[in-house]
């Protein structure tokens, strides 16, 4: 969609000011000259402060809680979820973005809410075959350096300014995660998520690549380096399979997701014959 300046709108510079989603700090909305500079994580981040860290950082503390409290809040209640990640630069034309809403529209059919990070490319396909499928379509926007906004395809969204607060959002609330083609930010959730997994500090759950022309690359330096090194076992490659349509994916995360519950179910019902509860 192209976005068109209207000379009778400026910002208060004086400039006139193109129309955007606009540049989300938490909840509030800014455009024009209040964009700012640096982040609320760069903030938080930035080496060599002066002392005024000292009476800043409790405060930072209870944005930090505050931002938990209304994740959890909102997303408590969405029920099974999966989330999709990918390229926020993915046009509309591009086979990408058909493969993202294809899959959005899938899970939907399956009895799943679809959860992305709520911006452009790869999430706002997801989020629109998610929602015309009449299923729950979750952005988990970020605070960035550049206006991006929550795409017109989200039913529910939530803002974050901190990227952990919004990661732990991704893991708790999702049963697996579908990654399509992506960047440094496809990457960082992919491989947070692999960790936790593989660390078993959370519960496995499936991780599933979509694109083997993309990713191939990628799982043959993973076995041919990290596993010929020692750096990873064999069995931490199972964790990535590669699959190139729509269906393929759905059905592998799907999958993956029922021997889990079975798993569970298998455990609680040997607790409660041990004479334990479950946990």
């Amino acid at each position: 969609m192209t976005r068109t300046v209207h000379p009778n709108r400026q910002d208060p510079g004086g400039r006139p000011r193109r129309e955007s989603n606009g540049y989300r700090k938490g909840p509030v909305l800014l455009r024009g000259s209040l964009v700012p500079e640096e982040t609320t994580d760069a903030r938080l981040l930035k080496p060599e402060q002066d002392t005024s860290w000292l009476h800043q950082d409790p405060w930072r503390v209870l944005r930090i809680q505050a931002e938990f409290v209304e994740g959890f809040g909102a997303l408590a209640e969405i029920g099974p979820a999966i989330s999709v990640f990918g390229s926020a630069r993915v046009k509309a034309e591009e086979p990408e973005y058909v493969l993202a809403e294809e899959i959005g529209h899938l899970l939907v059919e399956a009895g799943f809410a679809v959860v992305t990070g709520g911006g452009p490319g790869v999430m706002e396909a997801a989020n629109k075959g998610a929602c015309e499928a009449d299923g729950l379509s979750v952005g988990l926007g970020i605070e960035l350096p550049f206006e991006q906004g929550m795409n017109q395809w989200v039913d529910l969204g939530v803002n974050f300014r901190y990227f952990f607060a919004r990661k732990t959002m991704f893991v708790k609330y999702s049963q697996g995660f579908i990654v399509l083609p992506g960047g440094f930010g496809t990457m960082d959730e992919l491989f947070e998520a692999l960790t936790l997994v593989q660390t078993q500090k959370v519960s496995s759950f499936p991780i599933v690549l979509v694109g083997s022309e993309y990713w191939g690359g990628l799982v043959d330096w993973l076995r041919d380096t990290m596993v010929a090194r020692g750096t990873i076992s064999p069995a931490d490659l199972e964790l990535l399979p590669v699959v190139d349509t729509a269906e393929d994916a759905v059905e592998a995360v799907l999958e993956r997701v029922r021997v889990l519950a079975k798993e569970r179910q298998a455990q609680e019902a040997a607790s409660v014959e041990a004479g334990g509860a479950p946990e």
